[in-house]
């Protein structure tokens, strides 16, 4: 059986100025502190479709265990960081 996780979606097809980018990782967070956050991956426009819908607001994903995790209004903890919920749905990532 073949993984189709990781081949490119052929409704978005990536431009020419992708096809250098590296690969999306399984996991990615876009807190520095964090041992997911890939900072070669921001150097592009990076998207995220959960639930077959694109989501701005996204802090956290995972594509293989199906979440992703938002902040969860304008509530944050005592270091100021905002307090994430995890969803769990399907979860695509792209480059724009």
């Amino acid at each position: 059986m073949q993984d189709y996780r990781n081949l490119p979606d052929p409704r978005f097809p990536m431009s020419d100025e992708n096809k250098d980018a590296p690969p999306l990782p399984d996991r990615l967070s876009v807190d520095p502190a964090s041992p997911h956050h890939v900072a070669a991956v921001f150097e592009r426009d990076v998207g995220i479709r959960f639930n077959d819908k694109e989501r701005f607001d996204i802090e956290e994903y995972c594509i293989s265990e199906g979440w992703v995790k938002v902040p969860a209004g304008r509530t944050v903890d005592r270091r100021g960081r905002p307090l994430l919920i995890k969803l769990k749905g399907k979860v695509e990532a792209f480059y724009r």
